[in-house]
């Protein structure tokens, strides 16, 4: 049987990283971290010392320095082979891009570099209670005292609540008799004194631990801030592009190996007396799945494209997203389906894979967002 292939190039690093995950059994260390949830850092390490941790990182800091189009190919071949564990893995330093572009020189070398090497945990801070989507409404507050800021404010659905060893953490400036103003970001070490952490488990994607971490009055010197006061949402505007895509490649990565088993099942097995690739119920969502595939492969593709040469923006970027993961969960919902019981059981991994993958329509801007977003590109103001 030939599988319908992916109609986007493949990328020369391809084989060496698809090897990679092969070698060091990935994908059942993702089901081992699926069942006994803890932070990967053997893995890590290797994955950093064959250079696979910070494809974007610039080459001086360590990273391979590739374009993101380039950087999203090899997160697909990765999440093919693996999931979405090991592939989210190797985009940490990306989701601490403002650190590496706004961050001091002594920060980079103390917290970013030692990040690409698979040395140190560096987490990402953003979302509260009260303030998902709307970064504008974050109420953590950073207050100048001295040379110092103080810390105080609560963060929820932190990725690595409990293993990251710092976490650049985005507060509003509040100085006394007046508002709290311009969003900031604080890389802050976890282990001082005014942090309490707490993991909550989550229906997929467990090797994250994610959970509330509270910060009370929690001192941070001035050079703990990364780049001007107020000047932080702006940074994390362009970090969140450059995410977005590439995640949408990580899922579609996923995707598409659940749907090359699924051909291969649907096409061996028979029920009724007939094959189950005769049973239009089957056949006819599968024959849709590969169109939708290939055509989100390749908008997510001409997207990456365009980020890097600067002639898209946050609409395409969202909208990749979005088309990526609502893609992606209907496929994995038919692998599901099409195996029967086995596919909703943990003997096969496709639901692990539905699970990790849901997190895409939540988290970096849920879905409804992303349409938005991609509204406005239509209709700019």
């Amino acid at each position: 049987m030939t599988l319908p292939a992916s109609p986007v190039a493949p990328d020369a690093l391809e084989p060496e990283i698809a090897r990679t995950a092969r070698e060091l059994r990935l994908d059942a260390r993702s089901a081992e971290l699926d069942a006994e949830p803890a932070f990967p850092r053997a893995e890590f390490a290797l994955l950093a010392s064959q250079g696979w941790i910070g494809l974007r990182a610039p080459t001086s800091l360590g990273g391979r320095g590739l374009p993101l189009r380039r950087a999203g190919r090899l997160l697909w071949a990765l999440a093919h082979e693996s999931g979405t564990t090991f592939a989210k893995l190797a985009l940490q330093p990306e989701f601490c891009s403002v650190l590496a572009e706004h961050g001091s020189p002594e920060l980079v070398e103390r917290w970013y570099r030692p990040l690409v090497q698979g040395r140190t945990l560096v987490g990402n801070h953003v979302t509260e209670p009260s303030a998902g989507s709307d970064a504008g409404a974050l109420a953590t507050r950073a207050e100048p005292s001295g040379s110092d800021y103080l810390l105080t404010g609560i963060k929820s659905e932190a990725a690595f609540a409990t293993d990251a060893d710092a976490a650049i953490v985005y507060a509003r400036i509040a100085r006394p008799g007046k508002d709290p103003v311009g969003v900031t970001a604080f890389l802050v070490p976890q282990d001082l004194p005014g942090i309490t952490k707490t993991v909550i488990p989550d229906l997929g994607e467990r090797w994250m631990r994610r959970g509330t971490v509270e910060y009370r009055e929690v001192r941070v010197p001035a050079s703990a801030r990364i780049g001007d006061e107020g000047a932080a949402f702006g940074y994390l505007k362009d970090e969140l592009d450059r995410e977005r895509a590439v995640l949408a490649a990580i899922y579609l990565g996923v995707a598409r190996r659940s749907f090359e088993q699924t051909v291969e099942h649907v096409g061996s097995r028979a029920a009724f007396g007939r094959p189950l690739a005769a049973q239009q119920g089957i056949s006819f969502p599968l024959a849709e799945d590969w169109a939708k595939l290939d055509a989100a492969e390749l908008y997510v593709d001409r997207v990456l494209g365009r980020l890097d040469s600067g002639s898209a923006g946050s609409p395409e970027a969202a909208l990749a997203k979005w088309l990526a993961t609502s893609t992606a969960l209907e496929v994995l919902d038919h692998a599901i389906q099409f195996h029967g019981g086995r596919g909703y059981s943990k003997a096969l991994p496709h639901e692990q894979r539905w699970r990790d993958v849901r997190s895409g329509a939540i988290a970096h801007g849920p879905s409804e967002i992303m349409r938005l977003v991609g509204a406005r590109g239509l209709w700019p103001r």
